[in-house]
Parts: structure tokens; sequence; C-alpha cells
């Protein structure tokens, strides 16, 4: 007799009332959009505080004494109105992530990354559709938010195609996307989003702090494949021995051409990589020369014009790949159809764009106000004088992060509130910039794939549903959890030694 999906939920009560519980208090919160103006608010009053008591600090940059400024005073408000648009337009993850989501526009849009997925996960070996659909899960995160559309129930259909539980093939691939969002191999639009908030957190403490997309990138590689393996050992040793695996009888059977490239996809995905490799060659072969122009000074690639623009890299290569692809599948038919494919991947954006106007004043009010100079520098003095191992600063903050991204699970907007405070301070215990993202990126990915407050969720519930009828909340997240778990205390391992062999975060990046 099959174990229908309500049984599990009776072995897991606390922790379904638990996800009610986070539910309820998520769907209290307004729109982010909103939130950054409530707390902008709340700053203009809680300056205005500060300010009437004359609550100073010494600045850690140059030991003079720095006074909170009041908000609602002439000056904020002159401030306010007369920087807005300059606030907005300077913001730094503003024109990065629009020249690099055109690029993936035309990659994603033309198909291309549909079809690298379906090769990604179709043709391995059956003992290894696991770790497939999982590292396709790490890659995914290139195609932003259409993984989660592309990938999950390309996810199920993979493990239905080698005699597998489907059920197991959607949640290890909403997972792998989930938990895994930020450990790409492949450099994405979010590291431009991250990059940027963290220069701007840095410049508080350094005016010259240059944070790049890649400063992450060895760290990203390294934890892409550990995620991997740990979703794989976690599936095979514990998710598999479930006695609730198989689908509903009238479940829909497997699609033989889901999987399946046809001849100008294979034609055109065979093309596109030719392009990318001679592309990757040609980049490669103008930056081996001391003397390159992409160098920098004494032939310097780590301070260079190459990582300088490397968003423009990043894009002209998907840019290439997209189209070549497109061209050869018959989506781009002249040359007009380019740039309506890249408006389009704009377009997608835009929700993101209009959060950031909002992210954009909020850091901008929180920087003249002075307040986060006072709560970076006494939170960085009271733990010099407590004297904690820096690797329980680190795992302190971890908490930190991970409680706020189950109610915040948008990672633009929870680095946006908390990068002004953790990254000044962590710089003042002499902890760089990008070893506080890195920790971040940890906290931001790992408690998202059991929290019922991303949409994403309620997406994977959707299609875990098309096998389960019955499933809930409870279900999925009694197979999230255990991954979420795993891969949450294996990626903090790697970091912390990581942080112990002093190993570089990216290029021009150390960890400490």
């Amino acid at each position: 007799m099959t174990t229908t999906a309500t049984e599990p939920k009776k072995d897991l009560p606390r922790l379904v009332r638990g996800m009610a519980v986070i539910e309820r208090a998520g769907n209290a919160l307004p729109h982010p959009f909103w939130l950054f103006w409530i707390l902008s608010a709340i700053l203009a009053v809680v300056s205005a505080i500060l300010a009437a008591l004359d609550v100073s600090v010494l600045s850690p940059k140059d030991g003079k004494v720095v006074a909170v400024q009041n908000l609602l005073s002439g000056d904020g408000l002159q401030m306010a109105v007369s920087t807005a648009v300059s606030n907005f337009a300077e913001f730094p993850p503003m024109a990065t992530i629009v020249v690099v989501i055109m690029g993936v526009a035309l990659a994603e849009r033309t198909g291309f990354l549909q079809s690298l997925m379906k090769v990604s996960v179709s043709r391995v070996p059956t003992s290894m559709v696991v770790f497939a659909v999982a590292f396709a899960g790490t890659m995914a995160h290139v195609a932003s938010a259409a993984a989660y559309i592309i990938l999950v129930p390309l996810g199920g259909l993979a493990f239905r195609a080698v005699g597998r539980s489907p059920i197991l093939g959607v949640v290890v691939a909403y997972t792998a996307i989930a938990s895994g969002y930020d450990a790409s191999p492949i450099p994405t639009p979010n590291d431009a989003i991250f990059a940027g908030i963290t220069e701007a957190a840095a410049k508080t403490i350094d005016p010259n702090a240059s944070i790049s997309p890649l400063s992450n990138w060895f760290f990203n590689i390294a934890s892409s494949i550990l995620l991997a393996l740990v979703i794989t050992l976690v599936t095979r040793l514990v998710l598999s021995k479930r006695d609730d695996l198989d689908a509903d009888p009238d479940a829909p059977g497997e699609d033989p051409d889901a999987l399946t490239l046809s001849d100008r996809e294979r034609t055109g995905l065979l093309r596109a990589t030719v392009v990318f490799v001679i592309a990757a060659l040609a980049i490669i072969a103008v930056l081996i020369p001391h003397s390159s122009p992409l160098r920098g000074e004494n032939g310097s690639i780590v301070e260079s014009p190459f990582l300088d623009g490397i968003a423009m890299v990043v894009a002209v290569l998907f840019g290439l790949v997209g189209i070549t692809y497109g061209v050869t599948v018959g989506v781009i038919e002249k040359a007009g159809d380019v740039p309506k494919l890249m408006a389009e991947g704009i377009k997608q954006m835009a929700p993101v764009l209009v959060l950031f106007f909002a992210i954009a004043q909020f850091l901008a009010y929180f920087s003249w106000s002075r307040i986060g100079d006072l709560l970076s520098a006494e939170s960085a003095r009271w733990l010099g004088e407590l004297g904690a191992p820096k690797i329980v600063i680190f795992l302190g903050i971890l908490i930190l992060l991970t409680l706020i991204n189950i109610l915040v699970t948008s990672g633009s907007a929870m680095w946006s509130l908390t990068a002004p405070i953790l990254v000044p301070m962590m710089l003042l215990l002499s902890v760089p910039a990008e070893t506080t993202q890195a920790l971040f990126r940890i906290a931001d990915s790992g408690s998202t794939a059991i929290t019922p407050m991303s949409p994403y969720f309620v997406m994977a519930l959707g299609f875990l549903q098309r096998y389960r009828k019955d499933a809930g909340v409870g279900t999925l997240a009694s197979y999230t959890v255990p991954l979420a778990i795993a891969m949450t205390v294996a990626w903090t391992l790697l970091f912390l030694a990581w942080w112990a062999l002093g190993i570089p975060l990216g290029p021009g990046a150390p960890v400490r």
C-alpha cells in the first residue's frame, strides 16, 4: 500500500506548525519596496533622536568626531530631494546588472539555456542523475528566476526517465537552485548586484574600495561542486529511504520529447559552444601579452580594465552564444530581433529596478545620517573588547542572516539592509568586505528552500503536486529540510577551511 503525503506530516507536527508561523509572519511584512520606505521613515526618526542627544563616534577613518545627522532637519530634507535622482543613477549594481541581463536575455530568450539544461540532465549515466540535476541547479542561476521554471520540472522528468521517483527529481532540482542560489560556477546577475551593494557599504570605511562581480568566484566554483555532492549523498542515504516516494497512479506520464533536443537545437547548441570557445580563446589571447591594453599597471590582471569591465565581457559572451543559437533554431530571423530580445530581458528586471530605487534612497539616507558609522564603530569596538575569535563572529553573522532570510527572501533586499552595518564592522576587525559577502551568500541561500515566504517554494509545490495531488507545505518541507541543513553545514565548514587556509575568494580578493 502506498503511503500518502499526509502521513509524513504526522511525524513532523512541530515543523509544520513552525512553517505556518513563519508563513504568517512573513505575509505580515509589506512588499520590499514599501519596507525600505518604512525603514527610511524609522531611520529619520531615530536620527532626529540621536542628533538631539548629541550622539557621536570617533571616525575609524581619520579619528575625528562624527556626529549623527538629523534627517528631519532642513539639511536632511535638502539632501533627500537634491540627491534622489543621483542616488538611483549611481547605485552601484544599477548599470552593471542592466548590462549583464541584456546579454543573458539573448541566451535565455532564444532557448539556449533551456537546451543546455536539458543536455546537462539527460546525457548522464543513471547513477549520476542526482549529481547531474543538483549541479545543473547551481549553474541554472545564470537564468535567474527562470531557473526554477525550466529546471524543476525537468528534474522530475529526468528522474522518471531513469526509473527513479519524479518526486525526488523535483525536490533535488528545487533545493539545488534555492539553497545553492549564490554558489554558481558561472558569473550571474546576482554577482553584480551583491558586489555593488558590498562596494557601497565598504566605501564608508575605504572611499577607494572596489568590489568585482568575480570577488567570490573561486569560492563559488568550489561551493557548487560541494553542494552538488552533499545533495547527492543526502538524497541517496536519507531521502531515497523514505517509503512515500511513489507518484499517484494518475500522475502524468513521462513526455518522451521533454528531455530530447531537435536536430536544429542540437546544431544550435554545438555552434554556440564553438562560438563560446573561440570567443574565450580570443579574450585569453588578448590578455596574454604583458603589455595588453586589457591589463592594468605593471601588467596586472587583478587590477585591470578587464576585471573592471567583467560585466561587459560576460554580457558579450552570453550575447554571442545566444545570437548563434537563436539564428540556428530560427528564433532570430533578422537583426531587429536581437534588441527586442534584449529589451524583454530588461522588462523582466523591471520589478528589481523599481526596488533598486527604494533601496538606493534608503542607503543614501543611512550613509548621510552617519548612523552606520556609529553602529559599525561601536559594534567593532564591542567585539574587539569581547575578544571573541573571528570564527565565533562568523558563525554569529551566519545565524543572524539565516534567520532574516527566512522572512526577507529577496537576496538584494536583505543584503541592502545588512551590508551597511556588517561590511564596515568587519572591515574594522580587519576582515575584507569580500569575506563578509561570502558569509552572506551562505546565509542567503541555505534557508531559502524551506521557507514558504519564497514564491518559488509555492511554485515547486505546484510541480510536486503533479505527481502527488495531496502534497502540501509540510510535504515539501519534510524533503527540503534535511537537504538545506546539510548544505548549510557543509558550506559553512568549507568557508571556515577556506579562511583557515587563506585561499583567495576570487581574483584579487583575499579571504583575510
